[in-house]
């Protein structure tokens, strides 16, 4: 049916050669028409010196030329509109019978692809898409559950446990005594010499003496 209409590539390339004919005639109709123009004014002329001199006739003769002249550019004129408007049509009609080419391949490739993607296949492989996105869910379910025996824990006494650690731990931090605070520096004025701290530290072994000789003055 769109050969009937627009033709074949064969037509195209005939529209082609026929756009170029055209052209070539119209710029041969314009250089023609300027000639003429030419051989108008040209006639004018005459007839203004044949009027000068007082030669009517062929002052009247002149404009008679000129307006023979007027009438072939006229005829020119409409040759002009004629081969422009057949233009036109010819570049519309090679434009739409590109379109539908257009058209016709981008169908024939979408008809190809519907052919090899078709729904079934489509759905099918969604299917299987989600059947093997299940079977890794259940795969990662069995292998973070515990086995052996880390099975047979208890979280329960687990975490008792664990809050008997955290309170034996309080208790111990409470029991050791406080640390005793860096004293601050102190500024001594130049020239004199700063008075070193006596240290009262006493050592587990000092305090050991100290209990053995009150024991004995009882």
């Amino acid at each position: 049916m769109f050969q009937r209409m627009f033709g074949k590539p064969k037509q195209e390339t005939n529209a082609l050669t026929t756009l170029d004919k055209l052209n070539e005639t119209l710029e041969m109709l314009e250089k023609k028409e300027n000639v003429l123009l030419k051989k108008a004014a040209a006639e004018v002329e005459k007839a203004k010196q044949f009027t000068r001199a007082k030669n009517k006739k062929a002052a009247i003769q002149c404009l008679k030329k000129k307006r023979l002249y007027e009438q072939q550019i006229e005829q020119l004129g409409n040759f002009q509109l004629r081969l422009h408007d057949q233009m036109i049509l010819l570049e519309g009609a090679k434009a739409t019978t590109e379109t539908v080419d257009a058209l016709r391949t981008g169908a024939a490739a979408m008809k190809q692809m519907h052919k090899a993607t078709n729904i079934d296949d489509v759905d099918k492989t969604m299917d299987e898409i989600n059947e093997q996105t299940e079977n890794m869910k259940q795969i990662q379910e069995a292998l973070s559950t515990p086995i052996g025996a880390s099975a047979d824990f208890d979280e329960d006494e687990l975490e008792a446990e664990l809050e008997e650690l955290e309170g034996a731990e309080l208790e111990e931090q409470l029991l050791q005594p406080a640390t005793t605070a860096p004293a601050a520096p102190v500024h001594v004025p130049a020239g004199r010499q700063p008075t070193r701290p006596i240290t009262q530290r006493n050592t587990a072994e000092e305090d050991e003496l100290a209990a053995l000789q009150a024991e004995m003055a009882l």
